[in-house]
């Protein structure tokens, strides 16, 4: 029996250890080499909107000919999508394990058209990485997450497979915004995606790019909004994304609600081989605790099921004084 075995977005998986869109997920052969590793799913590395568009705009850019247009970008486009769905018919060749499509999207138009193809390409479920920077200070904040809406409800129109949503953790109100999303057609909510970071060069004085990694500290804010998600909007699955560095944080996601977890910078950093060390201390933590299956103590400490679940909204920090006298042992909110 395997105990690690668990469903997600419909689909068998035999751990839910998943590997994030990325470079490490770029090739069939990287795919096959993570399976072997122990990875209970991959997600590809994305097809960007974004990039395919500068693309077409500097080829663009660099023609006299306006007639020239709409065939630039469609050969852009064409090609791009192309080498896409080559990878996904490849690493379904290879693979064995469930085979996620991620685009990473801002905005709605031809991904809908997309998406369809890369169903037809083979893929198990498709991930949609969204973004949206809103720096129009007119603009309502309900405007940027209706944009969500819209492009959840037009690949949904397109596609059979299962539809997860990375989102970041910067809106107003995750449980209603999560509600909403699972209510236009999403069947997961992935907490959270990791964008591009700026920084400074001192030096030069220009803005440069800044930590690629996440850092264990990020899985905090996971927790904090996995645990209040899952106990809050009802037939929603929550896959913890930012922060998982190791097998104690993948346990802690999966007390709180996860249904998995997807981990990217820990491989980076420690290789294919930390999946096996999740995987085999996942199992001894089960065993020291009896637990035959993952079930068994999924969120089992979310806010629906905590006994003091008001740890999920507590915002401010808590001083512990212990000093001789009248205060001792005694929590102070500042």
């Amino acid at each position: 029996m395997n105990k690690l075995a668990t469903t997600y977005l419909g689909l068998n998986i035999k751990n839910p250890i998943i590997i994030s869109s990325s470079g490490l997920t770029d090739t069939a052969e990287k795919n096959l080499a993570l399976e072997k590793a122990g990875a209970g799913a991959i997600v590809i590395k994305s097809l960007y909107e974004e990039q395919i568009m500068m693309k077409s705009e500097h080829l663009l850019a660099h023609t006299d000919y306006t007639e020239a247009y709409d065939y630039i970008k469609n050969y852009v486009h064409s090609h791009k999508l192309t080498d896409y769905l080559e990878q996904i018919t490849a690493s379904k060749r290879l693979c064995s394990i469930p085979i996620i499509a991620s685009i990473n999207c801002y905005k709605t138009g031809e991904w809908a058209s997309f998406a369809h193809q890369i169903e037809l390409a083979g893929a198990d479920a498709i991930e949609l990485n969204i973004f949206l920077l809103n720096t129009h200070k007119n603009e309502d904040s309900t405007i940027a997450e209706q944009a969500y809406i819209d492009i959840v409800r037009q690949v949904k129109k397109e596609v059979n497979i299962p539809i997860a949503v990375k989102i970041s953790s910067q809106f107003t109100n995750l449980v209603s915004f999560s509600e909403r999303l699972i209510a236009a057609g999403a069947k997961s909510i992935v907490l959270f995606n990791r964008y591009y970071q700026p920084d400074i060069n001192l030096d030069s004085l220009q803005i440069v790019q800044g930590e690629t990694f996440s850092h264990q500290s990020d899985f905090a804010t996971t927790l904090r909004w996995t645990g209040l998600i899952s106990g809050l909007v009802k037939n929603v699955s929550i896959v913890s994304s930012t922060g998982i560095h190791t097998w104690e944080n993948a346990i802690k996601a999966i007390l709180v609600g996860a249904q998995a977890v997807e981990i990217c910078s820990t491989v980076y950093k420690n290789g294919n081989n930390i999946i096996a060390d999740f995987i085999s201390n996942m199992e001894n933590w089960m065993k020291k605790h009896g637990y035959e299956n993952v079930e068994e103590f999924r969120a089992k400490l979310n806010y629906a099921n905590s006994e003091n679940p008001t740890l999920f909204e507590r915002s401010q920090f808590m001083k512990y004084y212990a000093d001789k006298d009248d205060h001792k042992g005694e929590i102070f909110f500042t």
